[in-house]
């Protein structure tokens, strides 16, 4: 893999066909489409390895783990047609889930209809209300009718309002912290279709995976890219841009400045405005910059042991610093992670929030508060080794009519465009719609360069 550019003078004496920012899965599969298809593409990127969201990290002891948790829906194609593409199919696993809540300081499973069904919180004429739900949301053929509405709105009058306060309130608060009543309903509906479809015939969740982590596959697609031509710097972000007669000429970065043809940008919505300050239109910097976004602030635990036999767990208790605990050893065995059992414990939220400002150790000692009251007989020595992530554009917030004012794939200038998570609404922000969206714009950007060569 490549390191980091050299002199400005040597990279301005030799122009790229597509210059990309973020080596993220949008980037990535951009990248890998447009160097086959004889581009000369290079691909700039502010980490020291590729995968954006979906990267990895090694253990003090040498185990690799993602950063943040990730999978697959068995219906996702992109992802799919991306792994095929490469040639690595073998290692794509399908596997049943097992998931779960805590809720009023107990366990209840909720992997299948029958588990559904044994969920005393609610009202049995609750509980069939619930399990309703998917099919009510079905008969919505065109998101865009309920766009206007909250989820709120939406969500309470079709599952009753004891549903919504035992279920699905506490996951939207967490999930949107303090942005949760302004959530649009479209993206709730999307999702809850979405999952509905991911079910086997004995109504249990089928997920997918790529052995040994997301991290392996984006570190496939990088040596994809090279082999075709194209080249990856690390360690390199763009710190701005020179612009002439409506057009990109050239991007810089603290190793010198790179020339292209046609600029890709799949970073969030405000670094892209922070590089573009001062030289686009401010009415465009004031549309991305209309986007508002959550960080996620993530704890992974590689434990010598595990906690339950459930997969993903919600955390229906607002006083909870994680709204999820996801067990990854339960899904994807811990045989191939050494022997250890590695746990993720989640949660969205403002950079505002005195949490994120939180020290390392202190978040570890606040979440494990929190774990003694879930699983009374852990033991601070069963933890082998942590390590928190942050990330501060985690989660776009997508507000009610959200189409109506996030921006498009294209910019004030007629050779660059951005592709990046917060354009994949009404789906979730997720792996497999970043490949689609880098694929949607690999196929504008090639077109366009067809025509200069016209």
């Amino acid at each position: 893999m490549s390191s980091n550019l050299h002199n400005e003078r040597e990279i301005m004496m030799d122009q790229h066909d597509v210059i990309i920012a973020g080596a993220g899965f949008t980037g990535l599969t951009a990248g890998l489409a447009l160097a086959r298809a004889g581009c000369r593409v290079m691909i700039l990127e502010k980490d020291s390895t590729p995968g954006g969201l979906a990267g990895s990290f090694e253990f003090r002891n040498g185990v690799r783990a993602e950063k943040f948790y990730h999978y697959w829906y068995n219906n996702d194609a992109y992802v799919h047609a991306l792994v095929k593409e490469v040639g690595m199919e073998e290692h794509l696993v399908t596997m049943p889930s097992r998931t779960g809540m805590f809720y009023g300081g107990q366990f209840w499973q909720l992997t299948t209809p029958l588990d559904l069904l044994r969920f005393s919180p609610l009202s049995f004429v609750d509980r069939l209300r619930l399990g309703l739900l998917v099919f009510k949301a079905r008969r919505v053929k065109e998101w865009k009718s309920i766009e206007h509405l909250s989820i709120r709105e939406w969500l309470k009058p079709l599952c009753g309002p004891e549903v919504y306060k035992v279920v699905w309130e506490p996951l939207i608060r967490s999930k949107f912290s303090i942005y949760a009543d302004e959530i649009g309903a479209a993206w709730f509906w999307k999702k809850l279709v979405l999952r509905g479809g991911t079910r086997d015939k004995k109504g249990g969740e089928q997920l997918a995976y790529f052995k040994g982590g997301f991290g392996r596959l984006a570190d496939a697609l990088a040596d994809e890219i090279q082999k075709a031509g194209g080249a990856i710097h690390y360690d390199c972000p763009i710190t701005g841009v020179r612009v002439d007669n409506e057009q990109v000429k050239v991007v810089t970065t603290p190793y010198g400045a790179v020339m292209g043809r046609q600029f890709l940008f799949t970073t969030s919505f405000p670094v892209i405005a922070g590089i573009f300050d001062g030289k686009a239109d401010e009415k465009w910097l004031r549309q991305l910059r209309r986007v508002r976004y959550l960080g996620n602030i993530c704890l992974v635990l590689q434990l010598d042991r595990k906690l339950s036999n459930i997969f993903w767990l919600n955390v229906n208790d607002p006083d909870f610093p994680f709204v999820g605990v996801i067990e990854h050893t339960n899904f994807d065995g811990p045989e191939n992670y050494a022997g250890s059992h590695i746990v993720y414990l989640s949660r969205y939220l403002s950079t505002q929030d005195p949490i994120w400002t939180c020290s390392d150790d202190a978040y570890l000692d606040l979440a494990f508060k929190h774990l003694e009251r879930m699983y009374p007989g852990i033991d601070r020595s069963w933890i082998r080794d942590y390590k928190v992530w942050r990330a501060d554009y985690a989660q776009p917030v997508t507000e009610r009519n959200y189409s109506g004012y996030v921006p498009g794939r294209r910019t004030p200038y007629d050779n660059a465009w951005i592709s990046t998570m917060a354009h994949v609404y009404p789906e979730d922000r997720g792996t497999n719609y970043s490949i689609r969206e880098g694929y949607a714009v690999a196929d504008i950007i090639a077109k366009d360069l067809n025509r200069q060569e016209l």
